[in-house]
C-alpha cells in the first residue's frame, strides 16, 4: 500500500515539475535556442553587435539550465535544441526574432534577465 501510495505521489511531483514548461513554452525555447545559436555563428559580412553574441550563448545556456531544473530530461532538450539549430543555423541576424526570444526568456524563466547578465558576466 505504501508503495502505491508512493508512486501516485510522484506522479503527482513528475506532473507538476512539468507544468512549470507546457508543450509550448518547451517549443518556443527550443526556437530561441536555434536563433540564438545561429546569432553565435552568423556567417561572415553580417553587421552585429558583439555583445549580441554574448547575450546570445548566455540565453542558450539559461534556457537549458532553467528546462532541467523544471525536469525536461538533458538528452530531450538537446535533441528539440539541435533541431531547432539545424533550421536557423546560417540563417542572416533577425533582430526582431532575437529580441521576441529576449522577451520570451525574462517572461517565462524566473529572474530570466539577471540570470542572462550573470552567464554574460562568466563568459570570460
Amino acid at each position: 500500500m505504501k508503495k502505491i501510495i508512493i508512486t501516485i505521489f510522484s506522479l503527482f511531483f513528475l506532473t507538476s515539475v512539468y507544468a512549470d514548461m507546457n508543450d509550448s513554452d518547451k517549443n518556443r525555447a527550443w526556437e530561441c535556442s536555434g536563433i540564438y545559436m545561429a546569432n553565435y555563428f552568423l556567417p561572415s559580412g553580417e553587421t552585429f553587435e558583439y555583445s549580441m553574441k554574448e547575450k546570445s550563448m548566455a540565453s542558450v545556456k539559461v534556457l537549458k539550465a532553467y528546462a532541467l531544473e523544471v525536469g525536461i530530461p538533458e538528452k530531450e532538450w538537446d535533441e528539440g535544441v539541435n533541431k531547432a539549430v539545424d533550421k536557423h543555423y546560417g540563417s542572416k541576424f533577425d533582430e526582431s526574432k532575437t529580441n521576441a526570444c529576449h522577451d520570451f526568456v525574462n517572461s517565462t524563466i524566473p529572474n530570466g534577465e539577471d540570470r542572462v547578465k550573470k552567464v554574460v558576466q562568466t563568459l570570460y
